[in-house]
């Protein structure tokens, strides 16, 4: 796979990127979107700590299957998706999940989420993946809208067992 892949969106200011972590461009870019998303009302509401900033780019490499996708228009970073592989049991397939997908706000409305959960679809189907997963804030209507657009649904494993909940605990 290569990881300076780019695709242009329709109006071709947008390229797509696949984050090469040992990149000094890329790991700044990194920890500035993702600081921006965690600043947003809708992401964690401050920004990263120290501690975080500090441990994120490490810790991302950790992760054998992070795979990190990054909008730019021209040399500007302005969305990206942090996306992590996994395995469905009962597909007996890989899947991925889409953690963090955020576009900054001056770039919002122009289609660049869009673009991101495009791509995102193009490598998982590339890899053999049996689907996407994401979650999403109940109230984020903008970012549902473009979730649904884009064919997510809620999930359903067994009709009349109602639909799927993201749960969380804590540590």
């Amino acid at each position: 796979m290569n990881k300076t892949a780019s695709k242009k969106d329709q109006a071709g200011s947008i390229r797509i990127v696949q984050a090469d972590l040992d990149l000094p461009a890329h790991q700044q870019a990194v920890l500035k979107l993702v600081d921006a998303y965690s600043m947003d009302p809708m992401g964690d509401g401050k920004p990263l700590s120290n501690e975080v900033r500090n441990r994120l780019l490490a810790g991302l490499r950790e992760q054998p299957t992070t795979l990190i996708l990054m909008a730019y228009e021209q040399n500007e970073p302005v969305g990206i998706a942090v996306c992590f592989g996994g395995f469905s049991t009962f597909a007996a397939r890989p899947l991925i999940n889409i953690h963090d997908l955020a576009v900054l706000p001056d770039y919002r409305g122009r289609g660049i989420g869009r673009r991101l959960l495009e791509v995102v679809e193009q490598k998982a189907r590339e890899k053999g993946c049996c689907k996407l997963t994401l979650e999403v804030q109940e109230k984020n209507r903008t970012a549902k809208a473009v979730y649904e657009a884009a064919g997510f649904t809620h999930a359903v494993h067994q009709e009349g067992a109602g639909k799927c909940l993201f749960l969380s605990k804590r540590l």
